[in-house]
Parts: structure tokens; C-alpha cells; sequence
């Protein structure tokens, strides 16, 4: 994919199966069964979507999943489901040609640990960062937040994921919005955490925005009362999600999700006061997952 001379490509660490209510928050079952498939622990795939992106002469990974670490023999153990049939996000880097050592930037939109678990490796028994020459570039804000988690948020901001970093002096602050590159800038979007940030490309008259979780799946997107359990603070995600869905649309901005199941990259349109997303790309795990998910991606397609 290129956005005027910005080559992006998607790529996965692959497929996480968590709650179903947990990526839905209130929205009711009967509603949300409709657009995407449930196991029979009720638990809906997300993927963990990152990007490669080559700007400024730099490389640049934004997010990285859960990692190595975790495998789905230990993901099973806190009762959800990791499928990797096309291997891990360093795989995926391998088949663009990028090794670890070749990252210069690794951004992330937040300190989740589905987001920023592969910060770290395994080296020799020790910790170490995965990507060794990379600056790890991430607001203040979040890193405070991270480390001094409370009740809620201690299960997934994990410090074996920081502070290898920090030890390593790969830590890079930032402070608010922030231009990375000439095409590559960073904006606040709270809500899902204080300082969560997405990611905006603009090159040659088009847009790209990648939205992290400010809006996990196209109907978050769609829906401004669709709010995830997740979000720490729901009310601020909706107001974000209002302030930004008029700009994507006057943009004509592509729109990548990071953990949509059916659709990679859209399109917000607004009809009749409405908002809806216009299919672009459609996920290519479609291609590796079972037929229900693809007998769900055929109704969604047809509604």
C-alpha cells in the first residue's frame, strides 16, 4: 500500500480470541453476534494488526502485539485463544525483508500488552528488547500510567515489557501530538487510555489514519455509543470519536484497524446524518480462518 510516497504495510502478530463482552462493553449479544463470529466460550477473534511503514528513511514499526513470549499454550491459561497460522509479527517482518535489527522506530500507540507484548525477548534466560536498534517512541503520560497500574489495569501493563527498554536507554518521550517524520504524525485520541495515540499519514494529497484503539473494529468507528469494556475512560472515547469521524470523512482518509477480523483498511462515509465504512481491503486472515468467519464476513458484506 502507498499513501503518495509512503510505502505502509499491514502486518499481524496474529489472532488473539478474547470476551466477547469485553470487546463489546454494553452493547448486547443479540446485536454484536451478527456481525462477527463467537467460539463456544463466547469469544470473538481480534487481530493484532501492526504496521511497517518506510518514511522519512526511516523504518518504522507501529505496535507489535503480545510477542513471543506468549504462546497459545500460555494464552491459553488466561482463558483466551492465539492462533498463528502464518507464524508472528517478526514472521511477517521477515516475508517484507525486515529483520528486528533493522527498525529504527518502533511507535506505540498505547502500553497495552496486546500492543507493546513484543517489545521484549527472551535472550539467553534474560530479557532484552526485541528490536535492538530501534528508539521505542511513546507518550510520557502512558509510561507514568504504566507504571503505576491500578486494580484495573495491572493485568496488562506489565513492566517486563518497559523496563528492559528503559535499562536499555531505548526509551523515546513524547509529549503530546508529534510529527515523526514530514508524513508521519502522532495525535492524542483518549479515552481507551488517557494518552492513547494514533497514527496519521499524509503524502501527496492523501490520508491515511491508523485509529489503535480509539475505534478497535469498523462498527466502533460507525456506532459512537459502541464502546469497548477496555476503554478506562468511555465517555472521553466517544467525544474522540465524534471530533474525529467529520475529519476522516472530509479527508476521504484510509483507515486501518488494528483489530478488525473482516476488514483491513476502509473508507467513512456519511449518508443521511450516518456514518459507515466502505470495505477497501478486506482482512486477508479471511484466507487461513475457519468458514464460519467467512460465511460471517459474507453477511456483513450483503447487510
Amino acid at each position: 500500500m502507498k499513501i503518495g510516497k509512503v510505502e505502509i504495510w499491514p502486518v499481524s502478530d496474529g489472532i488473539s480470541w478474547g470476551d466477547g463482552g469485553g470487546a463489546f462493553g454494553l452493547v448486547p449479544k443479540t446485536r454484536w453476534q451478527k456481525l462477527v463470529p463467537v467460539d463456544d466460550d463466547n469469544r470473538v477473534p481480534m487481530v493484532l494488526r501492526c504496521l511497517l511503514i518506510h518514511s522519512g528513511g526511516k523504518t518504522i514499526v507501529v505496535d507489535n502485539g503480545l510477542g513471543e513470549r506468549v504462546t497459545p499454550e500460555t494464552a491459553a491459561q488466561s482463558d483466551s485463544k492465539l492462533e498463528r497460522p502464518r507464524g508472528g509479527l517478526l514472521d511477517d517482518l521477515a516475508r517484507h525483508g525486515v529483520q528486528p535489527q533493522d527498525v529504527d522506530i518502533m511507535l506505540l500507540t498505547h502500553l497495552h500488552s496486546d500492543h507493546c507484548g513484543g517489545n521484549t525477548v527472551l535472550r539467553n534466560g534474560q530479557l532484552a528488547p526485541t528490536f535492538p536498534r530501534a528508539q521505542y517512541w511513546l507518550q510520557r503520560q502512558e509510561w507514568q500510567d504504566a507504571h503505576a497500574p491500578n486494580e484495573r489495569t495491572r493485568a496488562t501493563y506489565l513492566r517486563e515489557n518497559l523496563d528492559p527498554l528503559e535499562a536499555a536507554g531505548l526509551v523515546h518521550f513524547m509529549e503530546g501530538d508529534t510529527q515523526v517524520t514530514d508524513e508521519l504524525l502522532t495525535v492524542i485520541t483518549p479515552g481507551h487510555t488517557r494518552s492513547h495515540q494514533s497514527v496519521i499519514i499524509e503524502s501527496e494529497g492523501q490520508t491515511l489514519f491508523f485509529t489503535g484503539d480509539m475505534a478497535l473494529w469498523r462498527w466502533n468507528l460507525e456506532r459512537l455509543a459502541w464502546v469497548t469494556a477496555y476503554d478506562l475512560e468511555p465517555m472521553v472515547t466517544i467525544e474522540t470519536k465524534r471530533r474525529w469521524q467529520p475529519w476522516l470523512v472530509e479527508r476521504q482518509a484510509v483507515i486501518i484497524f488494528d483489530h478488525d477480523p473482516l476488514i483491513e483498511a476502509g473508507r467513512l462515509r456519511q449518508q443521511d446524518g450516518r456514518y459507515a465504512v466502505e470495505v477497501i481491503q478486506p482482512s486477508t486472515a479471511l484466507q487461513t480462518w475457519q468458514q464460519s468467519i467467512t460465511h460471517c464476513a459474507q453477511r456483513v458484506a450483503g447487510r
